[in-house]
């Protein structure tokens, strides 16, 4: 997994983690399944767009686009 990636799910992870959520919480509010974010922590998928954005969002948390400087 290329390690801007790895870095994304560690700062997701610390989220959740913050937010006192586990990962059946989560797959519950991302109507996704335990596996899902299990496979997407463990770093052995990298997510689609739509799952990222859905996990972002059960989060509170955004994802940013920002040019390189």
């Amino acid at each position: 997994m290329p390690e801007n990636c790895a870095a994304i799910i560690d700062t997701l992870i610390e989220q959740r983690k913050e937010k006192g959520m586990t990962q059946e919480d989560l797959a519950q509010a991302t109507h996704l399944t335990q596996s899902v974010i299990a496979r997407m922590e463990g770093k052995r998928t990298i997510p689609q767009l739509d799952t990222l954005l859905k996990v972002v969002i059960a989060l509170g948390c955004k994802l940013e686009i920002k040019p390189i400087e």
